[in-house]
């Protein structure tokens, strides 16, 4: 008994009936979907579509994720979306109202919409849910799977009382077969579906498909009301033989023969290397008909397409053609990843070549320039000096064992140095040439497109950076890819170098300092010609002071023996020329040392300067170094007139260096020794001045020099002195007051040492040969990052020429897009390669839609210059194909683009056809009459034929309800997509 009172020993088993089946879990998931959608309710009331509102409109989609136990399903709600939507009849309707989709089937003003859904396409219908098969789940081919699904979705309609029609995908995808239903009260639409590989026979017209309708919705001929017939054949346009190249043929006498689109250098190349359109769509419609009217049977068809009332074009475009620009700038991009170096390219061999070239053609320069003394620089030719040199040592290798063509090298070498050719002999005219570019540049700073490299950080147009970008572009996509460029390289830093020992200006740079704003390549070409001038201007002193030197000599040998020089002006020179100096070392010895002095451009000025003498230490001091009078200003402990100082200009700066300074003083850190030889560091500029400004006004002090280099430290204030007369009095800023300052610091280490005997702030030789080392570095793959915003800048200006010359609002509009978006892109440090891929796409996409837009002009004006006249209207009809997805043509197969059209249909039909006739007729055979008829249009590749009425179904007494079959035949296609209604009132 205590066994089986034991509750735990009792087992109850309960079998629930009430469990949902996984059909009935799918069905309650779809009704769910429809509900969270706002789907349930009567759909009518809205009013019907406007004319083009399926094309205009916006097509809106919403999807979720549904199971069929393991099979998984995608269901999506399209919609046309209206601004606004009048729905204030809605509820006033009645309740037996038809459905939004059954009005819809019965519209006229959307046929055969283009570029829209299928099932818009086929049942003109403008909402709707769609049920497909998953990703990776199989289709839906099973017969009995098939009527399971229809059958949930009817159910489903039924439960919610939602009117919108819903379609299940059925078949292979491809096919793009549905099946659907659309219920309403009392009212129900099948959607149904044949299609075909084959066209049947007796299909293949108006009149068997006439049949058909008829047959299928089963009214007798009586009772059929006429059918509302919609017709639209299209024919396609392939054969473009009025229309030459696309581009021209190669000039095989230029140095670019042999390339398609070849340029020359300075000019990237542009348009597309094959037809971008590659077909021509006419559809000719006849919107509304009547069954009788028209007669299209297996015999005869009235259908000729030039009474069609209503034509319509649409182009169909080459995917992805070949275009040079595009071309051209991703192989560039390409050659960013490559990862050998000029030696690893050439050999080193090669690269001690080279040298061994550079050292023999400096040492042929040095033996020509010998005779300075008598033979002015200006009267030698650059050009002559260096292409004589080359062509000697060049004479001993053989032209296949260079990388890049030698007429080539030579012709892109004289492009990037244009002063190196013979017409621009002198130095003088180099010199203009190199003023006038930098004027010229200053003029180009006031346009908006020459500004543009400011926001790419690239280099200035028609500069030697620019211009070496163009040409490296070119000889890596034409001449020769890596191996090219890294010949190339290699000459232009040996020109380089060469300039740099002869002091030569590297033309295409502007004078001054490195520009920040442009790129780094740039600005290091800028730091190495900001050296050449340094050196320049240093030796240009040094042969003023030999010379007033040797006139002195010659006077004072001249004069011996008139009267010997005095004894004191001989130790008073002595004295003051040894006097800063350390011993064993002349004045002559410091001045000539290039590494460590700086030798001003004021040494004669100096000399014409009347001395001043003062008094420090007991001993007497000769200002030196003084440029001109500071306004009327005096010393404040002497009456002497205060004088500005010749100065050393502060050494320019690239953006690494500053960088590297910048990090420098970072890691010196914050601590009182750290700080102050940051200050230190920062204030060598500050004491070069200083002892200028000493140098220049022997017995000055500090006061006077803030009084000079920054007056709002000096404050002024009136007082009353003794005697009652008010003076004005100055002291030094409070700043300047603080215990520890730099400047006095500064002042108090400072001696008396004018500009061309002191350190120089800038060893232009030190740097120059930084940047040279630098330069050699630089792998190809370097070089084409550096110059890669110049590539893209100069792609940028080629779309905006091109543009402004076919006139593509949505092109300007992606090009001021692109170039906002380029800003961002290029600024340095680090660059995101992905991004600018997809930017480069970007340029290649407006590339193809402006050579789409010029092949279409050529097209249309083929025919233009017969009449001359409607250019307006052909170029707005040109420019809305490449805009919209289809363009009516006014005036149909009679109006003046309809005409070019026909004629364009005409060529090529005679072009396709006349050959054949020819040669099955024979040469002495005639067709019947004499002539050959040859039709205008090909046999139609599309055939769209609607129709349409209203009937009672199933029964005579049944309502009248919408029925519509959609038929489509072409050459390997032919589908019936039908909607049939019918009244389940009674039934």
């Amino acid at each position: 008994m205590a066994a089986e009172s034991d509750p735990e020993s009792e087992v109850f088993e309960i079998t629930d009936f009430t469990t949902a089946s996984e059909w009935e879990r799918f069905v309650s998931r779809v009704e769910e979907v429809l509900n969270d959608w706002k789907l349930i309710g009567n759909s009518a009331g809205k009013l019907s579509p406007e004319k083009g509102e399926y094309t205009s409109g916006t097509w809106e989609e919403k999807s979720q994720d549904i199971n069929f136990a393991d099979f998984k399903f995608y269901i999506t709600h399209h919609f046309l979306k209206k601004e606004c939507d009048k729905d204030d009849g809605t509820d006033k309707l009645e309740e037996d109202a038809f459905p939004l989709a059954m009005q819809d089937l019965l519209c006229m003003n959307n046929d055969f919409p283009p570029r829209a859904h299928c099932l818009v396409r086929w049942y003109g219908v403008r909402e709707f849910v769609v049920i497909t098969p998953g990703t990776n789940c199989e289709a839906i081919i099973s017969e009995s799977k098939c009527n399971l699904l229809l059958s949930s979705l009817s159910i489903s309609l039924t439960n919610s009382g939602c009117q919108v029609p819903m379609f299940v995908q059925i078949q292979q995808k491809w096919r793009r077969m549905y099946a659907g239903e659309c219920q309403g009260p009392g009212v129900r639409t099948d959607f149904e579906m044949v299609h075909l590989r084959k066209v049947p026979s007796q299909y293949n017209h108006l009149s068997g498909l006439l049949d058909i309708f008829k047959s299928k919705i089963g009214c007798g001929l009586s009772l059929l009301p006429p059918v509302n017939i919609a017709i639209r054949f299209t024919y396609i346009l392939q054969d473009w033989q009025q229309y030459s190249w696309p581009q021209q043929p190669p000039d095989f006498d230029t140095l670019l023969g042999g390339e398609v689109g070849g340029v020359e250098f300075g000019k990237l190349p542009f348009g597309a290397c094959e037809e971008p359109i590659s077909e021509l769509h006419l559809a000719t419609t006849w919107p509304q008909l009547t069954e009788g009217i028209v007669v299209d049977n297996d015999v005869y068809s009235d259908l000729d397409p030039l009474q069609a009332p209503h034509w319509s074009v649409r182009v169909r475009t080459a995917e992805n053609p070949q275009c040079l620009l595009g071309d051209t700038l991703t192989e560039l991009f390409k050659l960013c990843f490559r990862k050998e170096s000029t030696e690893d390219i050439l050999g080193r061999g090669g690269a001690e070549e080279e040298s061994k070239e550079n050292s023999d053609i400096s040492s042929a320069l040095s033996k020509l320039t010998e005779p300075a003394a008598t033979v002015p620089i200006s009267k030698l030719s650059v050009s002559n000096m260096v292409h004589s040199a080359r062509k000697h040592i060049r004479r001993h290798r053989h032209l296949d064992e260079s990388p890049l063509n030698t007429n080539v090298l030579n012709s892109v070498l004289l492009y990037l140095f244009p002063d190196a050719a013979v017409e621009k002999s002198s130095e003088h005219s180099k010199t203009k040439a190199a003023q006038s570019n930098a004027s010229g540049k200053a003029e180009q700073d006031k346009n908006s497109d020459d500004n543009l490299f400011f926001q790419l950080k690239s280099a200035p147009i028609d500069s030697l950076t620019y211009r070496l970008a163009l040409c490296v572009c070119l000889v890596n996509y034409n001449h020769g890819g890596l191996r090219a460029v890294a010949h190339l390289w290699q000459e232009f830093v040996l020109e380089l170098r060469y300039r740099w020992e002869n002091n030569y200006l590297i033309c295409g740079l502007s004078g001054g300092p490195p520009d920040l704003r442009c790129c780094l390549f740039h600005q290091k070409l800028q730091m190495l010609n900001c050296c050449i001038e340094r050196k320049r201007a240093r030796d240009e002193a040094r042969k003023v002071l030999e010379g007033s030197r040797e006139r002195e000599r010659r006077v004072s040998s001249s004069c011996q023996n008139v009267r010997p020089v005095p004894e004191s002006l001989t130790a008073t020179t002595a004295s003051t020329s040894t006097r800063e100096v350390s011993p064993g070392k002349s004045w002559e010895s410091w001045s000539d040392s290039e590494e460590e002095f700086f030798e001003c451009l004021s040494d004669q000025a100096e000399i014409e300067t009347p001395h001043t003498e003062g008094e420090k230490e007991g001993c007497k001091i000769k200002a030196e170094g003084r440029l001109h009078p500071c306004n009327n200003m005096t010393l404040l402990n002497s009456p002497e007139p205060l004088y500005i100082p010749v100065t050393q200009e502060p050494a320019p700066m690239t953006e690494d260096l500053l960088e590297e300074q910048s990090e420098v003083l970072a890691k010196l850190g914050t601590s009182a020794e750290g700080t102050h030889l940051r200050a230190r560091m920062q204030s060598a500029c500050l004491l070069s001045d200083m002892e200028s400004f000493k140098a220049a006004n022997p017995g000055c002090v500090l006061e006077d020099f803030v009084r000079w280099y920054s007056p709002r430290d000096y404050i002024k204030e009136e007082e009353v002195d003794e005697r009652g007369n008010r003076v004005m009095k100055g002291e030094l800023s409070a700043r300047m007051k603080i215990p520890g300052n730099m400047w006095v610091e500064a002042w108090e280490t400072a001696r008396a040492i004018p500009a061309r005997r002191q350190r120089r702030l800038f060893d232009d030789t030190k740097e120059a040969e930084k940047v040279l080392h630098y330069l050699a570095m630089q792998k190809p793959a370097d070089l084409a990052r550096h110059l890669l915003p110049c590539i893209l800048h100069a792609a940028i200006l080629k779309l905006k020429e091109e543009e402004s010359v076919e006139g593509i609002p949505s092109v300007k509009k992606n090009i001021h897009q692109a170039t906002c978006q380029a800003t961002k892109l290029l600024q340095p440090p680090i660059h995101d390669y992905k991004k600018i891929e997809d930017f480069i796409n970007q340029l290649m996409t407006m590339e193809t839609a402006i050579t789409r837009a010029r092949s279409l002009k050529a097209k249309f004006s083929i025919c233009e210059g017969e009449k001359g006249e409607d250019t307006e209207e052909l170029e707005k009809f040109v420019s809305s194909l490449l805009e919209e997805p289809e363009v009516v043509v006014i005036g149909a197969g009679q109006g003046p683009t309809g005409s070019i059209i026909h004629k364009l249909f005409v060529s090529a039909q005679r072009a396709a056809l006349l050959a054949p006739v020819e040669e099955e007729l024979g040469h002495d055979r005639k067709p019947p009459g004499g002539i050959n008829k040859v039709p205008d249009f090909p046999l139609p590749a599309g055939r769209e034929i609607l129709l349409r009425t209203c009937v009672p179904r199933p029964a005579p007494y049944s309502k009248s309800l919408p029925q519509r079959l959609f038929c489509v035949t072409m050459r390997e296609e032919f589908r019936l997509a039908g909607a049939f209604s019918s009244d389940t009132s009674f039934f």
